[in-house]
């Protein structure tokens, strides 16, 4: 009976007519051969995609000639990531898709050689966007933080800096639109400046990444992937919309898409408006207010044997500083201190196949103005032309443009990343390339914060990859850095003799690095998956650390640079242990940082112009810990899942002190519900989630023990069909017993001023077909 079904499935693809060579036909069926309808099939690196039919029956045209992935997925069955050898391979495929106990598997874009989750020798988390919306979060960093070993460190609700085991600020490289973002994200109160509208996924790397990305990725990367196209011959619009109590918000998002057979289109808006957030008390801490624009689009074009996108991203935000509970508004307007933030990203991305190689060509450009407005400026008095250097000036437009702000950087930042994907041989897949960026930082403000300066990066890789066979792999690779990095000097007033001014010397500096990696997947049993990493990762002193000199009022203290700072570097090893059935998934990740050089920032016990002073020094250190938990889903129980995790960070000098800014220990526990429905209601889900953050008593010498706490969330929700149009709905109470605590990573800290209390949010989704 099954090959009599093969032969009518193969039949009535034959009768779709005779289809020229970049023309591929397919069948997708479950295990009892009954078609699939509506599973995804798509094409990462050519944006091509499609959905079957009742049949389970689909076709993609315009496929150049070349070695392509091809990725199945639907839902409750296993994701399959097929390798196509245009023309040579049959064109004509039958997917058979396996169930799945717990989730899709993915492909990871993150990774060099863009395998399945399941597939990669290195462990990378994967979260879509959609289920970070659910989760409530007001802001794309309050949502990443959700994943075992991420955390964020806070300044009020509207910025947020990721923090990966432990490790923060430039250790931390961030990828938007596949370049790297530089948006001066040196300083702590300077967020992640992005949001999450336009985005599909985020991967989070945890640990040394500098082999695939260079320096500032010591301590990992967050991959935000950009929205993909619309799939062939498809037109959709939607539209977002979200509510918050807590900061009487609104978060709104307009997308559309549409493709042709060779050109795609996507474009999408947002815009996010928060008051100042309340505690559970019912005061509103002053000036946490902030308000965000953000713009998308995107141009694909498939030719015959190239592949290219544009991508643009505008974001613009203001952003209260927060300094005391004092005033209380719900007024969105922000008062001063407050950052004005713009940033423009172009990206362009290149795929040219040459038979059974291909090289990716990725370019990048990034404009970031960056301004902050103090209680002794008014922003809106004018500067005095003659006292402005004619160095930091293109034009007289651009003068008036920068008119007002205290601090007021410039940062242009131009990157590019060329690799060639050599044809496999046998089992080996290996990939050659060079990476680098010029940029280029000015001021224009009264301040001065870090100098105008040049910085030039190259760096050259090789990596390659070895199936040894179906549950076993290698992959290791070796890379080498230069960086030059040349500032000017620049004048500040003295602090001990108010009508001097001392000059702050420029530097020229050079950093080198080499670094690698090497690690080994393989699969006991057929259920036990073992991952064994080790990689060193190297990061060059930034500005901030080697010419600061003054005030920083985002974070209330006078910082003093050191010229002299080298580079930091270290040796992670990472173990990784995952074994499932249908009934359980359990999974331990642990990790050893060894750490040279790291840079931080030591205060002196001096007060200048009523602020703390540090000074930036090195010591060495280490970091250990990981995570680990279980996921039980009880058969015949579909619809319950059980979900419990427990992360920790240890991170201390070589002396014996500890590191400061290190994550409390976290143990969250889940109980979810998901109730697939009728034709009408797709989905119904609902969850109740216990986050205990324990007591963080290992701090550093001026910080202070954070008592535990414990947060209660509360999140449901359904997913609608109606004619044209899905509509989604969500409601999350987060700290639904509006505990009043205090997290050990918020900028807060030293003036006691809580987090938010309980904010309940409401979120509504329509798509139109």
């Amino acid at each position: 009976m099954r090959k009599l079904i093969h032969l009518l499935i193969i039949f009535l693809i034959s009768q779709y007519a005779l289809i020229a060579q970049n023309t591929i036909q397919g069948s997708i069926t479950d295990n009892d051969l009954l078609p699939v309808f509506g599973a995804d099939i798509y094409i990462e690196e050519l944006h091509i995609g499609t959905t079957s039919d009742q049949d389970g029956l689909f076709e993609l045209d315009n496929i150049p000639n070349g070695i392509h992935k091809l990725s199945i997925s639907y839902v409750g069955f296993n994701t399959e990531n097929i390798e196509l050898n245009i023309p040579s391979d049959d064109n004509i495929l039958i997917i058979i898709l396996s169930p799945s106990v717990f989730h899709m598997d993915e492909v990871i874009l993150s990774a060099p050689f863009n395998k399945l989750q399941s597939e990669n020798v290195m462990k990378i988390e994967s979260k879509s966007i959609e289920s970070l919306k659910k989760a409530g979060a007001p802001t794309l960093m309050q949502g990443i933080s959700n994943i075992p070993g991420v955390s964020e460190f806070t300044t009020g609700t509207g910025i947020g800096k990721p923090v990966i085991r432990g490790l923060s600020g430039n250790r931390v490289l961030v990828y938007t639109q596949g370049v790297r973002l530089e948006n001066q994200q040196f300083g702590s109160e300077h967020g992640l400046g992005m949001n999450e509208s336009g985005i599909e996924s985020v991967e989070v790397i945890k640990g040394p990444a500098s082999l695939l990305y260079g320096s500032d990725a010591l301590g990992g990367v967050l991959y935000l992937n950009p929205e993909e196209f619309a799939y062939q011959d498809e037109t959709k619009i939607d539209l977002s919309q979200s509510f918050f109590s807590n900061t009487l918000g609104s978060n709104t998002s307009l997308g559309f898409k549409t493709s042709k057979k060779k050109v795609k289109f996507i474009a999408r808006g947002g815009l996010n408006s928060h008051a100042d957030y309340q505690i559970p008390d019912g005061d509103r801490v002053t000036n946490t207010r902030f308000t965000e624009k953000d713009f998308k689009a995107g141009v694909g074009l498939n030719l015959d044997q190239f592949v290219t996108e544009f991508r643009y991203n505008y974001n613009q935000s203001e952003i209260g500083i927060p300094e005391e509970i004092g005033q209380q508004t719900t007024s969105r307007t922000v008062m001063l201190p407050y950052q004005d933030l713009n940033t423009h990203i172009l990206s362009l991305h290149n795929h040219f196949f040459l038979n059974k190689s291909k090289i990716d060509l990725n370019l990048g450009y990034i404009v970031n103005n960056r301004k902050e407005f103090e209680d002794e400026h008014d922003h809106e008095e004018d500067h005095d032309d003659e006292e402005e250097d004619a160095d930091h000036s293109d034009s007289d437009d651009e003068h008036q443009e920068h008119e007002g702000a205290a601090l007021d950087m410039k940062l242009k930042t131009f990157s590019y990343d060329l690799k060639y994907n050599f044809a496999k041989m046998g089992k080996f897949e290996t990939i050659a390339g060079v990476q680098g960026m010029y940029q280029e930082n000015k001021n224009y403000g009264e301040e001065i914060l870090i100098p105008d300066a040049i910085i030039n990066d190259i760096g050259f890789l090789l990596t390659s990859t070895f199936t040894i066979n179906d549950l076993s792999s290698l992959q290791g690779g070796i890379r080498f850095d230069h960086r030059n990095l040349s500032s000017s000097s620049y004048d500040k007033e003295d602090h001990d003799m108010d009508t001097q001014e001392i000059t702050i010397e420029g530097i020229d500096r050079t950093y080198s690095n080499f670094t690698f990696s090497l690690g080994y997947k393989n699969v006991f049993f057929e259920k036990i998956t073992s991952r064994l990493n080790i990689a060193s990762g190297f990061r060059a002193p930034n500005l901030a650390e080697l010419t600061s000199y003054g005030v920083h009022h985002g974070s209330n203290r006078f910082e003093i640079g050191n010229p002299d700072l080298e580079s930091e570097q270290n040796f992670q090893f990472d173990l990784s242990l995952e074994y499932g059935n249908r009934h359980i998934e359990v999974f331990a990740n642990g990790f050893y940082n060894d750490l040279k050089n790291y840079i931080f920032a030591n205060p002196t016990g001096e007060i200048i112009v009523d602020n703390q002073v540090f000074e930036y020094i090195q010591s060495d250190a280490n970091l250990y810990g990981g995570e680990f938990g279980f996921h039980l889903h009880p058969h015949p129980f579909d619809w319950l899942h059980l979900e419990s995790s427990y992360e920790i960070v240890i991170g201390e000098q070589s002396n014996g002190d500890y590191l400061p800014l290190i994550p409390a220990n976290k143990w969250a526990n889940t109980i979810r519900v998901e109730i697939k429905g009728t034709d009408t209601f797709n989905e119904i889900y609902g969850a109740l989630i216990l986050d205990s953050f324990m007591e963080q008593n290992k701090v550093s010498q001026f910080e202070t023990i954070t008592p535990a706490y414990n947060l209660l969330h509360l999140r449901m929700g359904a997913n609608l069909s109606l004619n044209k149009m899905d509509l989604g709905m969500n409601l999350s109470f987060n700290n639904l017993l509006d505990e009043t605590y205090i997290s050990h990573l918020s900028a807060l800290k030293t003036d006691l001023i809580p987090n938010p209390g309980r904010n309940i949010v409401l979120g509504l989704n329509f798509k139109f077909l």
